[in-house]
């Protein structure tokens, strides 16, 4: 479990280190008071659970649905036709990795667990099981729980649990939205022990539920899944390109960045809010009309037709494609297919996809270990003066080999330049 490392997202000044947290679990649960420190959004879900009067020793979740009802009300909700992706994508690992996936629905009922064996045997053991409701009015904070609570990727770290049953364990859950009327449908969850702490397993749940709701978009259009309909998609790592059957057709720099945008956000933007997305200072609704206008003559039906503006069919990049590396653990294959995104851009809402892009492959790569993975992270353009992974690089590799050597150069220019 990480010490006192704050993952991408959080306030600065937050505390996660178990000794912290337990200590000011107690002190609340004593005293109502909440020392400084704590995640804000426990914080908040801690004040929520004490309101709801959830007991912190025994926590009650409902009774589980019965196995009859339960296997007939899987099969009619809208998740069971993605299950088999988030089999392939997390659940498949998750049993080598000693982690648990679950899958609710919008009211927070466990609708499927699945993964490692004798975790399962754990969870089990405090109601986390198939048919039970993980809220938090019943149990307390919770990923789950808390994620449908908030409608954000949440991850609870060990004492950040409400009920003391839990503490043992950590886990990172995000909701999954109907791509076409932004409902939330149920709740991606994975949880275990030490496993669980880490920021790469919550990118891990983020990028899975967006590649999920690109399914269900995919699915609610009648549309050929990615791969098995004519080739289709948009290069926006290195110069960007519309990708199709007749190889590759350029793309400026803005219409590059309209198509990524829509294609992050499936249900469609408003002229306002794409305006405020493409650039740092004030844009009017009328330039975006007029740019996304160009852009139906070079894209063509690719554009659907109604406001608000989105795709008419889903648009797979090649920053999907390293994400998806990423879901599956092949961090090697992440980091070769890497390269910044848009990297001339300044649209506040490509700079964020580009930073979180890069922090998640960066986190991935540190955690590797791997010697081949680290060095191609450091000699790409985002690794270069990575003083924490020419480290990393320099720890793994044999003393003295030219590797070695050349880390500890590296190292030594980059702390001069820090002074």
């Amino acid at each position: 479990m990480p010490g006192n490392r704050v993952p991408a997202g959080h306030a600065a000044g937050v505390r996660r280190d178990p000794r912290t947290v337990r200590a000011a679990y107690e002190r609340f649960l004593d005293t109502g008071e909440l020392p400084g420190g704590i995640d804000p959004v426990v914080a908040d879900s801690w004040r929520r659970s004490v309101r709801s009067g959830v007991d912190p020793d025994t926590p009650h979740p409902p009774d589980p649905l019965g196995d009859a009802d339960l296997a007939a009300y899987r099969t009619t909700h809208p998740l069971a036709s993605v299950m088999p992706v988030v089999r392939e994508l997390v659940v498949d690992g998750a049993a080598d990795d000693g982690l648990v996936v679950a899958v609710s629905d919008e009211v927070g009922r466990l609708l499927w667990v699945e993964g490692d064996h004798r975790l399962r045997r754990t969870v089990d053991r405090v109601g986390f099981v198939e048919g039970a409701v993980w809220r938090e009015e019943s149990v307390g904070t919770n990923a789950p729980g808390t994620a449908l609570a908030t409608r954000r990727a949440v991850q609870v770290i060990g004492a950040e649990h409400f009920s003391r049953p839990v503490q043992g364990l950590s886990c990172a859950a995000a909701p999954v939205r109907d791509p076409a009327t932004g409902r939330v449908l149920g709740v991606l969850d994975i949880t275990g022990r030490r496993a669980a702490a880490t920021h790469v397993v919550l990118s891990l749940v983020r990028a899975t539920v967006a590649t999920v709701e690109r399914e269900l978009a995919t699915r609610a259009a009648g549309l050929p899944r990615p791969g098995t309909g004519p080739p289709a998609g948009l290069r926006v790592l290195g110069r960007p390109a519309l990708r199709g059957p007749d190889g590759d057709r350029p793309l400026s720099l803005r219409h590059a960045e309209i198509l990524l945008l829509l294609a992050e956000h499936p249900r469609g933007l408003g002229a306002d809010e794409l305006a405020v997305l493409l650039h740092p200072g004030a844009l009017s609704d009328v330039t975006v009309r007029a740019e996304v206008s160009r852009l139906r003559h070079v894209v063509g039906p690719l554009l659907a037709g109604s406001r608000p503006y989105r795709l008419a069919r889903p648009l797979r990049s090649d920053a999907d494609e390293v994400r998806a590396a990423l879901a599956l653990g092949d961090v090697r294959g992440a980091v070769t297919a890497y390269a910044p995104l848009l990297p001339r851009s300044v649209a506040p809402g490509v700079e964020r996809l580009r930073a979180e892009l890069s922090a998640e492959v960066r986190a991935a790569v540190l955690a590797s270990g791997d010697p081949d993975v680290l060095d191609a992270w450091v000699c790409g353009t985002d690794g270069a003066d990575d003083h924490a992974a020419w480290s990393r690089l320099l720890a793994v590799t044999p003393a003295g080999s030219p590797r070695a050597v050349r880390a500890q150069a590296r190292l030594t220019l980059l702390d001069a330049e820090l002074g």
